[in-house]
């Protein structure tokens, strides 16, 4: 379709396949048919389509507005010039007249002028007259701009979707002809032509001024033909002509591209058109889904797209020489900040340089030691170089088409430049965009003039990116050079690779690339220990919580500067204001750049100012701190720091939890000598003080006693006590006020009083804040006492007891009562008894003492033995017998002696104890021996089953006949009693390992039933995701019981609930599996430790040829042996052991598979149900001569 402006007709309204361009009419011609949909008698003069395209809307030559539908169906048409001001007419309250308001020097005269006579200046003289229609970007509002025929001059009204009017300008004298509504739909923008300046102004929707900013031009130089705001009214262009024509008699003509922050504009980009008419635009228009794309046609028919993003040129130097400097692009101005020195937010700078034309292009040089120069790109083509004290300025290749250059960088290859130029600078690397490709090209100064040439890598392959690139930069990754690219969507390229896709900045600093990304986070990587893919995974990985390489920043920030050797990062936020955070990631870097290199007190300082943990200096290498702790303590050279210092040591090591160090870097914050860490670097620094100047260092000094892992107050006080009556730099006052800083006064006052020295109490006592009443009268009590039982007293009130029983010991025997009772109140009788030789008489008190305790503690065994060794034999024999300690009794028995009715009463008396304990062996031995009793030896042998020591005594005394009354019979039924046990332990764990097995089909169904219905996302489905039917039983329990499962655990009474159900085998409670585990781990063990005693009764039936009895015994319990064995597999599977496997087979779907694979988890810690009991297999307990 083609659209074709016929001027030679007078009217009419025709319509094709396509859009309308305003004229006084408009033809829309296709291939094949010209419909004419409408005609207005007075011709059109200007048509807009709404942003919806639903609506289109005409001027006519009679002053009218006519809005359509997009099928040229008419809605409605009024009047443009109305003298009404519309709907949003301003309401008056009778208050805040301009009578009544301050007039400054003009006085009150001002509030008597008329207003109404002030003259309103006509249209400028270029203007064409034409009505300009703007919609605003949501479609409920449209503008137009008309010469007002009573006063010449041209206003704007505000029209809503319906054409009803809402607003009418105010009166602008001035006011130009360009229309445009931002598409945020804050403002409307236009021009006005000043005395002295021609502005762009701009207007609210109620038709009031509401901002400005000056055109670069002088009076009557230029004129503003079209305004155009981008889609994200980000940019606004101004397009701008020449009033006077040119050399050629043409005029020239500009498009300058304005941005706004911090309420100040900024000229970032002018492209010059000169004067040749076949290189004028015709056309300009922003892309309407790239912001920052312009579209551009010339009169010669030549089309042209610029591609723009936004870019922070900053100085590229790594050294402590960079003054970390940022550019700012303000016209023909090049703003400076050095951020080093200072943070100022734009607008305001450090300083400014000022250029013959504007700036379209900055950047820094990259040599060492001279990263502060700067080479500026104009609009004429121009490259002006700044130094400190020099400037240059070097022309382009005219072969090298301006439009095309969108990045800037100096190059240094260390040599100079023969034949003119620029010394030192052998090249400037400028990254060429095409539309189809994106290629890295230099330029070289090795002669007078610029050459272009291709960017190649170390192997000869040319640099090239996906996209073109609005931020570009080197870095090393892996001891490889590599190009970083950010596009304007957020891709973060590194060659060919996409790294990242939500990165809104990056800088590269160092062995450091910091970026910053939409989800709000700042990333600080290493570069020197990462690969590509390691950036990938790192960017797209969750931080943990002592990941030193992210922090969260405010919405929106951007990386402004990085201040080289130092931790300073600068941010700008959306607003335009600039925020300078330490990211703990370049903090920690340098921190142990500093602490590698010994400059101590950088690091401290650092490290106090921004809060980082003090015993960093330490644990980052324990070694070199020991070994230079006289030069930590000069450099610092600070009492306070180093108190600091002391005061936050502890015995955590900060580089495997707080700061964890780099992966690449061998951590050597092991300690440097055996021992606690504190206590180490309290030692030493306290030698190495003394040794330099005690007195100087005397508040460190108390400071390193204090802070150790046990204080040593004593030595602390006694130390403030030598200060007295000494002249030195710190009084005894100051000091012992410094240690009621550190220490509690209490204790202070308690560990004085516990070094006996009554003046260093007194001073204590008198810096505190306690009565005099309430310590005078217990120091005068005490200082009348005898010295060791002085001492007594002051360690019994101080609760030290061993202390108090060393010194009351001393007092000698008239004391030993009251010693006697401390040692029953604090059970000192271990300590009380090493003070006494063991023959003396205070021993054997203090040893029956100790032996009563022992027995009130259910300990007669150990009574007995203190009893026994102090010659009170007659107690220390009842304390045998009454805990069964039967071979001490009769030893002391015998010991006493006793006589031998009394000793057998005492043998007949220990049988029947352990006889009632089930030691029939050790009372067959009391009865034979002690009591000469055989008959019932060999009684409580058979009841024990001891059958081949029975026979024994049976043949020694030579009582066959109990064989027959007693044996044989105890034999038969001991084998009865074994064959019914044996057949229900076997019941049993038939039963309930068939229970097991239904239990775990039931589970593993009611899993897939959920997979089946919720999909793997559900809430419960972890629950379900465990290894085995034991797992998920654990956690899930039936179908009909999975609340009951949530067990609080919150009190020792619901734990043992817990545990309690844990062991219940009722069907359908939740932790059933487990139970039935446990049960059968119990039946196993039992069985298994029946071989010793069925070994023993199958050799006592076979010798009383019970062969058939002894062969159905071993058969069974054989049986049950080998049923336990075989079935152990099957119980303890390796899934249950092992952890989860991938759930698949015939019966899963494909829900239930994801989530086997996706649910994966550590595996929970075992205990002795989830883990098969062993057997004792070589335990030989069958007799090869039964069947």
């Amino acid at each position: 379709m083609i659209v074709v402006v016929t001027p030679f007709c007078s009217r009419g309204i025709v319509s094709g396949l396509g859009c309308l361009i305003p004229n006084r009419y408009t033809l829309i011609y296709s291939l094949s048919q010209l419909e004419c949909v409408g005609s207005v008698e007075s011709g059109l003069t200007g048509m807009t389509w709404s942003p919806d395209q639903e609506l289109v809307t005409l001027t006519t030559g009679q002053e009218t507005i006519i809005m359509m539908t997009k099928d040229f169906e008419p809605i409605t048409e009024v009047e443009i010039n109305q003298d009404d001001f519309g709907e949003d007419k301003f309401i008056t309250v009778g208050w805040g007249k301009k009578e009544t308001q301050f007039h400054g020097s003009e006085g009150k005269q001002a509030a008597q002028r008329s207003l109404s006579f002030q003259p309103v200046q006509p249209a400028l003289p270029w203007d064409d007259r034409k009505p300009r229609i703007t919609w605003r970007g949501d479609g409920q509002f449209f503008a137009v701009s008309v010469v007002c025929p009573q006063t010449g001059a041209r206003k704007v009204r505000i029209w809503n979707r319906e054409c009803v009017l809402q607003a009418t300008s105010e009166v602008v004298n001035g006011l130009g002809q360009p229309l445009c509504w931002k598409p945020s739909g804050s403002l409307i923008t236009s021009t006005q032509r000043h005395p002295n300046k021609h502005s762009v102004v701009f207007m609210e929707k109620n038709g009031l001024l509401h901002g400005d900013f000056t055109l670069p031009f002088g009076k009557e130089q230029v004129k503003v033909k079209e305004l155009l705001w981008n889609s994200d009214s980000t940019v606004l262009a101004v397009w701008m002509e020449d009033l006077k024509p040119g050399e050629n008699d043409h005029p020239n003509t500009y498009i300058q591209l304005w941005t706004v922050g911090n309420y100040h504009w900024y000229l970032k980009q002018s492209v010059h058109f000169g004067s040749e008419p076949l290189r004028a635009p015709a056309c300009v228009c922003w892309d309407p889904e790239k912001p920052l794309r312009l579209h551009l046609l010339t009169r010669g028919w030549a089309s042209y797209t610029y591609d723009w993003g936004w870019s922070t040129e900053r100085s590229h130097g790594t050294d402590c020489h960079d003054n970390a400097n940022v550019a700012v692009i303000d016209g023909d101005k090049i703003l400076v900040t050095t951020f080093r020195q200072c943070v100022i937010p734009p607008p305001m700078c450090a300083f400014e340089l000022q250029l013959p034309v504007p700036v379209n292009l900055v950047t820094f040089r990259s040599q060492a030691q001279r990263t502060n120069e700067l080479a500026a790109l104009t609009a004429d083509g121009h490259i002006y170089v700044y130094g400190q004290g020099e400037s240059r300025n070097l022309k382009r290749d005219s072969n090298i088409t301006l439009f095309r250059i969108s990045h800037l960088h100096f190059l240094y290859s260390g040599g100079g430049v023969e034949n003119g130029g620029v010394p030192g600078v052998s090249g400037f690397k400028v990254i060429s965009a095409p539309l189809t490709s994106v290629n890295a090209r230099i330029f070289y100064t090795d002669s007078s003039e610029l050459s272009l040439t291709e960017w190649k890598d170390s192997t000869g392959n040319t640099i090239n990116l996906p996209r073109p690139c609005v931020q570009t930069a080197l870095c090393t990754l892996s001891g490889e050079e590599h190009l970083i690219g950010l596009t304007e969507r957020s891709h973060l390229y590194i060659g060919d690779s996409l790294v990242a896709s939500n990165i809104s900045s990056f800088v590269v600093y160092d062995d450091f690339l910091l970026l910053t990304t939409h989800s709000h986070m700042c990333h600080c990587l290493n570069l020197s220990t990462l690969s590509i893919k390691g950036l990938q995974s790192a960017l797209s990985s969750d931080a943990n919580q002592n990941d030193e390489t992210v922090r969260k920043v405010e919405r929106g920030s951007r990386i402004v500067s990085v201040v080289p050797q130092d931790t300073r990062l600068i941010l700008q936020m959306p607003r335009g204001n600039l925020e300078t955070i330490h990211h703990q990631a370049l903090v920690l870097a340098q921190l142990r750049k500093w602490l590698d290199s010994l400059r101590f007190k950088d690091a401290f300082e650092c490290m106090r100012k921004l809060r980082i943990n003090l015993n960093l200096i330490y644990d980052h290498n324990p070694t070199v701190f020991l070994a230079n702790i006289e030069m930590f303590l000069k450099k610092i050279d600070s009492i306070n720091y180093i108190n600091l210092f002391l005061t936050e040591l502890k015995e955590e090591d900060t580089t495997t939890t707080m700061y964890p160090c780099p992966s690449h870097s061998v951590s050597s914050s092991a300690s440097g000598k055996g021992g606690k860490k504190v206590d180490i670097i309290c030692d030493a620094l306290r030698s190495t003080m003394e040794t330099l100047d005690p007195q100087k260092y005397c508040l460190c000094i108390l400071t390193s006693h204090v802070r150790k892992t046990t204080p040593e107050l004593e030595i602390a006080l006694q130390k403030v006590h030598e200060l007295r009556g000494e002249s030195r730099s710190v009084s005894a006052e100051e000091a012992l006020k410094y240690l009621l800083f550190l220490v509690n006064v209490n204790e202070l006052y308690e560990h004085s009083l516990g070094t006996y020295d009554f003046d260093l109490v007194l001073m204590v006592a008198e810096k505190s804040q306690k009565d005099p009443k309430e310590y005078l009268p217990f120091l005068n009590m005490l200082k009348t006492l005898e010295p060791n039982y002085q001492r007594y007293t002051i360690d019994k009130h101080l609760k030290r007891y061993r202390k108090a029983l060393h010194h009351l010991s001393e007092c000698g025997e008239e004391h030993f009562t009251e010693l006697l009772n401390l040692v029953k109140d604090q059970r000192l009788y271990s300590d009380a008894l090493e003070l006494y030789s063991s023959n003396s008489e205070q021993y054997k008190t203090l040893s029956v003492a100790y032996a009563e305790h022992l027995v009130e503690q259910q300990q007669a065994e150990q009574a007995g033995l203190l009893l026994w060794r102090c010659g009170e034999n007659a107690r220390a024999l009842q304390a045998f017998v009454s805990c069964t300690s039967w071979r001490n009794a009769l030893a002391v028995a015998t010991h006493i002696p006793l006589p031998p009715e009394q000793l057998t009463l005492l043998a007949r008396d220990l049988a029947e104890k352990l006889l009632e304990a089930r030691r029939h062996t050790q009372a067959a031995l009391c009865l034979e021996q002690y009591a000469k009793d055989c008959e019932e030896a060999i009684s409580a042998l058979i009841q024990g089953a001891a059958w081949e020591e029975a026979l024994r005594l049976i043949y020694l005394y030579n009582r066959q006949d109990i064989i027959e009354t007693d044996l044989k019979s105890a034999l038969l039924d001991a084998h009865s009693n074994q064959t019914s046990f044996l057949e229900s332990q076997k019941a049993l764990f038939i039963r309930h390992k068939n229970r097991l097995t239904v239990v775990r089909e039931l589970k593993a169904k009611a899993r897939l039933e959920l997979f089946d219905e919720d999909g793997p996302d559900c809430a419960d489905a972890e629950l379900y995701s465990e290894a085995s039917s034991v797992m998920t039983g654990s956690h899930l329990g039936s179908k009909y019981s999975r609340s009951n499962s949530r067990i609080s655990s919150r009190s020792s009474k619901n734990r043992r609930k817990a545990e309690g159900k844990k062991q219940s085998l009722k069907e359908g409670s939740p932790f059933e599996d487990i139970a039935l585990l446990n049960t059968l781990t119990q039946i196993i063990i039992i069985v298994d430790k029946m071989r010793e005693e069925v070994h023993s009764l199958l050799k006592a039936l076979v010798l009383f040829q019970f062969d058939r009895a002894a062969s159905s015994l071993q058969r069974d319990y054989g049986e049950l042996l080998q049923l336990v064995e075989t079935a152990l597999p099957e119980i303890w599977t390796d899934n249950l052991q092992q952890g989860q496997t991938p759930l698949t087979g015939p019966n899963s779907t494909a829900n239930s598979i994801m989530a086997s694979f996706q649910q994966q988890r550590p595996a929970v810690p075992q205990n002795e149900a989830l883990t098969a009991p062993k057997m004792r297999i070589a335990v030989k307990w069958k007799l090869s001569i039964l069947k």
